[in-house]
């Protein structure tokens, strides 16, 4: 587990540097501007599948960190520089651990909220049906506008589409889905087989399939349950029950 723990540093600290050069070519190319073309259609519905992407990372960080001004920064930041930001929370949370958690086992420490002072910032709770609502209809409006606008404006695999915005954009698709959520879904499956039609099925249909995923995973939650228990295994469950500090802070 100490190797994991090297070896997923090593990988979101050369990833986040991967984002920064694209970030960097896109804004001296035309300083994002194409990022926001209101003709560009498959643009628009590359941004929407950015911000259901981000919407998770966001819910993360909220249960993680409980100060609103810490939120709201994180939120700006993340949607300017997308994967760069992620890569180096997720690098900033693997340098926090001890040497115990990270023999044991990272992942679960990089995921879960630990401090006595985080339990004032989380005094209230998203039921699991609602969430389970929110993400089927993210699902069906990421399907009715890639519907939409195939109808309208085409196949995306055409030179026109293509604009310096496009490459981070698509670096950033990359990161989330080819590692980061890759990662998560690695770590809450079982069965490598399971874990890897999952994320073949992200990768090739995007947020579709990761809200899908996520709709999944609350209906093994019972509607009494908090939400944050999708983000662990089960062997992670069963050591948030086994901790009094973590025990602590989420029963609130």
């Amino acid at each position: 587990m100490a190797m994991l723990t090297v070896a997923l540093k090593t990988l979101f600290s050369l990833l986040a540097c991967v984002m920064a050069v694209s970030l960097v070519y896109a804004f001296s190319t035309d300083y994002f501007v194409s990022c926001f073309d209101p003709k560009a259609r498959w643009m628009q519905v590359g941004l929407l599948e950015f911000c259901i992407d981000v919407s998770l990372i966001v819910a993360w960080f909220f249960y993680k960190e409980s100060r609103w001004i810490l939120r709201v920064f994180f939120m700006f930041i993340l949607f300017w520089l997308g994967s760069f930001t992620t890569c180096g929370y997720i690098v900033l949370q693997l340098f926090k651990l001890s040497t115990e958690e990270s023999s044991k086992d990272p992942i679960y420490f990089v995921l879960v909220r630990r401090r006595k002072s985080d339990v004032i910032g989380h005094t209230w709770r998203v039921s699991v049906v609602t969430t389970r609502t929110i993400f089927i209809f993210l699902g069906c409006l990421m399907l009715g506008s890639l519907v939409f606008v195939f109808a309208i404006d085409g196949s995306p695999f055409r030179a026109e589409v293509f604009s310096p915005c496009i490459v981070p954009l698509l670096t950033d698709f990359l990161i989330m889905r080819v590692v980061i959520f890759s990662v998560w879904i690695a770590y809450k499956e079982s069965s490598w087989i399971n874990a890897f039609a999952w994320i073949l099925l992200i990768i090739c249909f995007g947020s579709m399939a990761l809200c899908a995923y996520i709709v999944r995973e609350l209906f093994y939650l019972s509607p009494r349950q908090p939400v944050f228990l999708i983000l662990f295994n089960k062997s992670g469950r069963e050591l948030m029950l086994t901790d009094p500090l973590l025990m602590e802070n989420d029963n609130v």
